[in-house]
């Protein structure tokens, strides 16, 4: 028996919230998710990254993550190079820990063993993070650790609009 979107949202205020690097994957992949998504009633959390002030995460954007039963990170290419995206990946991945939220991976024109490893683009954003954060190297090692958490769980791979297969 299928479960209705109301039914699933049972204690959350959303049904997914959605992680991604706004410039790689608003206009393409992400925008289409979401867009998807609402058609068929599911509530949804997407970012206005308009509303970015700082390089803080903001506390609403931790609650919506907290409040949210699925979580769905798209790991693109300049995901790594934004500090909010590698804060909401610690945030999402405490939520799957501690109130089993259910986390999934999309790999948008990265390879998932690029992120696993933090290789190619992922490198080059871990060289300029570590000498930002020389004085918060635990944060750094924090980042790093979640990108190989999230990398190893279940997700799709696309390339160039192709959807490749699983990831398990």
């Amino acid at each position: 028996m299928a479960s209705s979107p109301s039914s699933f949202n049972h204690g959350y205020v959303y049904h997914v919230f959605l992680s991604f690097r706004g410039e790689d994957t608003r206009e393409t992949f992400t925008g289409h998710l979401y867009n998807a998504l609402d058609q068929r009633g599911i509530n949804t959390f997407i970012d206005d990254e308009g509303l970015r002030i700082g390089e803080e995460i903001s506390q609403s954007l931790l609650k919506a993550i907290d409040e949210s039963r699925i979580s769905i990170i798209i790991f693109s290419k300049n995901y790594a190079n934004s500090t909010w995206c590698l804060d909401e990946l610690v945030k999402i991945l405490e939520c799957k820990k501690e109130k089993e939220q259910v986390v999934c991976s999309v790999f948008y024109n990265i390879s998932p063993s690029d992120v696993r490893h933090q290789r190619g683009s992922y490198q080059e954003a871990f060289d300029m993070l570590e000498e930002k954060f020389e004085d918060n190297k635990e944060k750094v090692k924090k980042w790093r650790m979640a990108l190989t958490e999230a990398a190893n769980l279940s997700g799709w791979h696309f390339s160039n609009g192709k959807y490749l297969g699983n990831i398990v």
